[in-house]
């Protein structure tokens, strides 16, 4: 049996580091659980992790088991905001972020199962937030995105670029929340080597504005973590 690896199938799992490139994603389906606060010292953000992942290896195991298809499950992936974006780029105030913490869920899988399986792993391995986890559609549509390689802290420069420079300059606006992909485990990986995707929902202004890459120079870094 082939294993399916969605980091090499799906678009949005693409980024150059150095380089801001629209494309435009599909409506998809993630578990998700959310939270508020500074994700280094909010418990909730930590049992949330520990909810998600049993969850999505569960689903893996059934789909591999009852469907005869199998993959790897995928990154884990934020959603962050906060009333002021600068809390994001310059003042980095942690204490006010809202996030909600995503694992995908592949097409092919019907949501009965989806249900089955929330509900199993639910009985026999209780994970702390359980109760929080819902599944949901995410319609993104059109997105700017880039990869960071290095300290989730030291993200704010590329962020004001993206923020202030690439969307005005390209007819567009910010029009959801940021989106971060975790290529790599946080948990396991150290700060300077820790590749995240950064991911922001646009909308056009006018019609005229561009598609494609742009090759932005050096990144100096990471995500709001």
């Amino acid at each position: 049996m082939d294993k399916i690896d969605l980091k090499k199938t799906q678009d949005g799992y693409r980024a150059r580091r150095g380089e801001f490139r629209l494309l435009d994603l599909p409506e998809t389906r993630y578990f998700m659980v959310d939270g508020h606060g500074d994700p280094n010292t909010a418990a909730e953000f930590a049992s949330a992790v520990e909810t998600l992942y049993p969850v999505a290896y569960g689903l893996k195991f059934a789909s591999k088991n009852n469907l005869g298809r199998d993959y790897v499950v995928p990154p884990l992936e934020g959603l962050w905001s906060a009333g002021d974006m600068a809390a994001f780029t310059t003042a980095r105030d942690k204490s006010v972020w809202d996030w909600t913490l995503l694992l995908w869920v592949p097409d092919w899988i019907e949501p009965a199962l989806v249900d089955e399986v929330v509900a199993r792993v639910g009985e026999t391995k209780t994970p702390p937030r359980i109760g929080d986890l819902r599944v949901e559609t995410l319609a993104e549509g059109l997105c700017v995105q880039t990869l960071h390689v290095g300290s989730f802290d030291e993200e704010g420069p590329v962020l004001e670029r993206l923020h202030h420079e690439f969307v005005p300059e390209h007819g567009l606006r910010l029009a959801g929340r940021h989106h971060e992909v975790y290529l790599s485990d946080f948990r396991r990986v150290p700060p300077e080597r820790r590749r995240t995707i950064l991911r922001q929902p646009v909308e056009r202004l006018n019609e005229s504005a561009l598609g494609g890459a742009v090759t932005f120079g050096t990144e100096h870094g990471g995500a709001p973590c």
